[in-house]
């Protein structure tokens, strides 16, 4: 077992794990982690200023009632003494948070227990392509080119997303019969044919366990220690020992990770989910789709009823169903093995999370991978966590670094899909831009004066919070410790629509306040018939076909192949109107910087094709709506109309967006019956930013270079034995990665237009701080002011890339040091409450050349400078939860944001998202605490047979800042 204190000499109050040594996993106390009805002491003996465990200003009296409509029921405020999440401290101080942190054991030790030498060495020992092969002068994978076992580019349709789809939570309903399968032998790909804990779930197990109505156990606010891991037996197997009453469920136990305000966001829906090794869709969510394949495109005679087809020989046809879709990246390529490929569900197509602002989701995500951690074609780790990217969510739901757990087990999500601001702003739910979108008959608790069932009327039902705090486009993805890159970049990652009365999915609703964005008509919200994700992604794969990362590079994995939603260079077949686009960033590494270009027959385009192709093209305008998960204030036109960046060149992003960094999300709208397009027209994204290696991109080339084929990567078989050695002239990633094809529309277009909402015209969604009002400057000028410099001081080999807070030294991660902690403003308050949140200034650093999107968790800020001078057009009007600094183009040394921190506390991150960096130390820990909180919340320690606790170090400067500007 790996439990241990974190300091010898200090105890760790309310099983905290104090006093040295292993610390027995049976020390909990009895009852006090409930998940089956036992629920813990709600108050202990807390008084304003602190008792015992708890520093909080707000007591025992937290439990309040929200005005007229009576109690919440819910505790709100440091655990108390006797809980085993109890706070502890504090200790705070370079010899706590720098010196004796040094010392412990990796925090994800107990992750690789049963590997051959129980390190993370064991995570990398099956990779396809030893150390030795791998060479750093190959760009860019530093491996060898991946083969296309003669695939063709655009002779594949693209896959749409496939719903998760929801149900009502209803403790009532009977209860699910079947139980989580164990994992069992089977003919590979999907299966190991002859080790157990190298294998899964069969398939078919897999999907009728997931198929069933219901939950069991059913969900609690405290995290079910109760019932036992299914998997125990086959664990204890492959462990060669007992294991010690290991939990159903791997969220820690105790108040600190209980799920905050869990009755006034008690989960109205739900759904159920496994991280699973690639397998053959068999129809599981069919059903589950909103649209069920009967209506508008997605209906017979529509565009995508079809789901998918190809012109290879052989290849599937796919009509109103995804039964039958096998993980492969182009028909003519291998089918993914379950080792080298783990997904939702186990399954392509990817998969989205559609939910309405307002009602508040459970997701069960079961771990349905091997017990081996090694089992996994030399990459990724067999331990996760889900971070939803970036919601408003507490933060036992925001998917710690360190709140991992096994295979076996399930972890309850609940996010409360609430507006921020909910407990200081339109709080009296009086707003109609705050909404939800509604179906008629459709009913919705809201916790305004009167918290009982409301009636949808006129399509909404008013809500609490913020409206221009509203966020449509999101993704989750697996954030383990030291694994983030490798975990996502083998499947674990969704995309995510948050549907409001702002963004309702239905385009011909015009009520004053649906924005009618681009999307179909036949729904009362979610339509996505012209509305669509895409996950944008470079890949590997080894000779074999599999796929394949390289755990040796710690400067950011650069693949040389770019997949859209999976697949290896897809077509999309659009009508003659407006759509949509989501685009995710969804690469470990490699930024991308996109352009639209139309093919035009002969030389009439203003870009020359290939010589004797007898085509040319021209680029196509779009409008950008959405940066990030946020709809921005003003729309604005990427056609050569303005100096989007002041740089003096209006025409550099005519049909040309900026800079796409990792885990960035840009909403675009592009109009397909405009800019001269005509049915039977074919339009390509092109990728035009070029890398050489994971550190940052180089420049963006040419569109001329790139259409024309003078700029082209192209393989080299050194050793003439049929498979190329390396790529020589250029990186593969750079060009066209999607082809659309237009098709005829008979329809009326009824989306708004974008270019009715660009700068000095209609606003769509303005910002909740206008840095150039002198109210906003005044609260900026009394904010707490904070330093993050991220670079390379202080690294070592295995961990180079450091953050430096607030001037200090530049430190590696671990999970129990609290770099910053803004303290809420205040807890829960009474419908009616007018108020402002804890606001803070965050200041983010660059050194050495490098380039670093460095991302916040929990809250969306505003940027207000990037060296010194206002953020160029496309970040002007937005708010943001990525923000990319570094030499590179549309980049800057620092960048300035106001945030405001506001509803849950709890523990969180911020980090760079290029995955590697961030896996290599570029991440912290900080926290955010209640109204006068004292003590230091612990750190959870998993292991396969539960959750410890240690105690948490803070650095000195954790709660002041970095000193620069008045204290508030």
């Amino acid at each position: 077992m790996f439990i241990f204190s974190l300091f010898g000499l200090v105890s760790c109050g309310g099983g905290g794990g104090g006093g040295g040594g292993e610390a027995p996993l049976a020390n909990l106390p009895s009852g006090d982690d409930s998940g089956g009805g036992a629920q813990q002491p709600g108050g202990g003996d807390q008084t304003a200023g602190g008792g015992a465990g708890s520093g909080s200003g707000s007591g025992a009296d937290d439990n309040q009632s929200p005005g007229d409509g009576g109690p919440l029921a819910d505790f709100f405020g440091p655990p108390p003494a006797d809980d085993p999440s109890a706070f502890t401290g504090p200790l705070i101080g370079e010899e706590f948070a720098e010196d004796a942190l040094e010392e412990l054991p990796v925090a994800n030790a107990g992750a690789f227990e049963g590997g051959a030498t129980g390190t993370f060495e064991d995570a990398g020992e099956d990779n396809a392509v030893a150390e030795d092969e791998q060479v750093s002068a190959n760009v860019p994978t530093n491996g060898k080119p991946s083969p296309l076992f003669g695939a063709q580019p655009f002779t594949q349709q693209m896959l749409r997303f496939q719903e998760f789809g929801t149900q009502p939570l209803d403790a009532e309903a009977p209860s699910p019969t079947l139980s989580f399968p164990l994992p069992s032998v089977g003919p590979a790909p999907e299966q190991d044919p002859v080790a157990v804990a190298r294998s899964g779930p069969a398939g078919v197990a897999l999907e009728a366990f997931l198929a069933q109505a219901g939950i069991a156990p059913f969900p609690t606010e405290f995290s079910n220690t109760l019932d036992a891991n299914p998997w125990q037996s086959p664990i204890e197997d492959f462990l060669g020992r007992l294991l010690d009453t290991p939990p159903a469920e791997g969220r820690p136990p105790g108040r600190g990770w209980a799920h905050q305000r869990w009755n006034e966001f008690n989960p109205q829906v739900f759904f159920k989910t496994a991280q699973a090794g690639s397998r053959v869709n068999k129809g599981l969510r069919d059903p589950l789709q909103l649209h069920r394949f009967q209506t508008g495109e997605f209906g017979p005679g529509g565009l995508y009823h079809r789901v998918f087809s190809s012109t290879m020989p052989g290849s599937p046809v796919l009509d109103g169903t995804t039964r039958g879709v096998e993980i492969r990246f182009h028909p003519n390529m291998p089918v993914q093995n379950h080792k080298a490929l783990w997904t939702f569900d186990g399954t392509l197509p990817p998969k989205l999370l559609m939910v309405r602002y307002g009602q508040p989701v459970l997701m069960r995500h079961y771990n349905a991978l091997p017990i081996d951690p090694s089992a996994n074609h030399g990459f990724g780790l067999h331990t996760i966590t889900t971070h939803e990217h970036n919601g408003h969510s507490p933060a036992e739901s925001d998917g710690y670094t360190n709140a991992f757990f096994f295979p076996g087990q399930f972890y309850d999500y609940r996010w409360p899909i609430q507006l921020a601001g909910h407990d200081s702003i339109n709080t009296a739910a009086d707003d109609p831009r705050a909404a939800f979108p509604c179906a008629p008959g459709e009913t919705l608790i809201v916790n305004d004066g009167r918290p009982n069932p409301k009636t949808c009327e006129n399509g909404t039902i008013r809500i609490r919070g913020d409206w221009r705090e509203t966020m449509s486009t999101h993704w989750f993805h697996d954030h383990m410790l030291d694994f983030t890159a490798q975990n996502v970049y083998k499947g674990n990652g969704a995309m995510m629509n948050y549907y409001s009365a702002l963004d309702r999915g239905k385009e011909d609703l015009e009520d004053g306040v649906n924005l009618r964005l681009p999307s179909g008509t036949t729904l009362p919200w979610g339509n996505r018939d012209y509305d669509v994700n895409l996950i944008i992604g470079d890949k590997a794969w080894d000779r074999e076909g599999q796929l394949w990362f390289n755990i040796f590079n710690l400067d950011g994995f650069i693949g040389d192949q770019v997949l859209v939603n999976w697949l290896y260079k897809p077509y999309f077949e659009v009508r003659a109107r407006r759509y949509r686009f989501r685009v995710l960033n969804g690469a470990v590494a490699r930024y991308f910087a996109f352009a639209l270009v139309r093919e035009v027959p002969g030389a009439g385009g203003e870009i020359p094709g290939p010589p004797g192709s007898r085509v040319s093209y021209t680029r196509v305008p779009l409008h950008l709506i959405a940066n990030d998960g946020n709809i921005m204030q003003h729309a604005v036109a990427f056609d050569g109309s303005a100096d989007l960046d002041r740089d003096g060149d209006r025409l550099e992003h005519r049909g040309q967006l900026p800079v796409l960094a990792v885990g960035e999300r840009y909403d675009i709208v592009v109009d397909f019956a405009k800019h001269g397009i005509q049915p039977g027209d074919r339009l390509y994204l092109v990728n035009t930013l070029e890398h050489t290696d994971g550190r940052r991109p180089n420049e963006k080339i040419s569109l001329e270079e790139i259409l024309s084929r003078e700029y082209l990567a192209l393989q080299r078989d050194d050793d003439n034995d049929g498979f190329a050695d390396r790529w020589v002239d250029g990186d593969p990633g750079v060009g066209a990665i999607l082809e659309l094809r237009v098709q005829p529309y008979s329809g009326q277009d009824l989306s708004m237009d974008p270019a009715d909402f660009e700068a000095g015209k209609r606003q769509m969604i303005p910002l909740p701080l206008d840095p150039s009002n002198p109210a906003v400057q005044a609260r900026l000028a009394r904010a707490r002011h904070r330093t993050f410099e991220f670079g390379r001081s202080s690294g070592t080999d295995e961990a180079p890339w450091t953050i430096k807070v607030d001037g200090g030294a530049g430190l590696p991660m671990d999970p129990r040091r609290i770099a910053a902690a803004p303290q809420l403003a205040n807890g829960p308050t009474a419908a009616g409450f007018e108020g402002e949140g804890t606001l803070e200034i965050w200041r983010f650093e660059g050194n050495g050349g490098w380039s670093h999107p460095v991302h916040v968790h929990f809250e969306e800020g505003v940027i207000l400078s990037r060296d010194g001078e206002p953020p160029p057009e496309w970040e002007r009007w937005a708010r943001k939860d990525i923000y990319r600094i570094g030499p590179e183009e549309d980049g800057s040394r620092d960048v300035e944001v106001a945030i405001q921190f506001r509803e849950f506390a709890g523990t969180y991150m911020e980090h760079c998202h290029n995955t590697q960096h961030e896996d290599h130390s570029m991440l912290l820990r900080f926290d955010i605490e209640h109204p006068g909180q004292l003590q230091l919340m612990p750190a959870p320690i998993p292991t396969w047979d539960g959750v410890e606790y240690v105690d948490s170090a803070a650095l000195p400067t954790f709660r002041s800042g970095d000193g620069v500007g008045p204290d508030p």
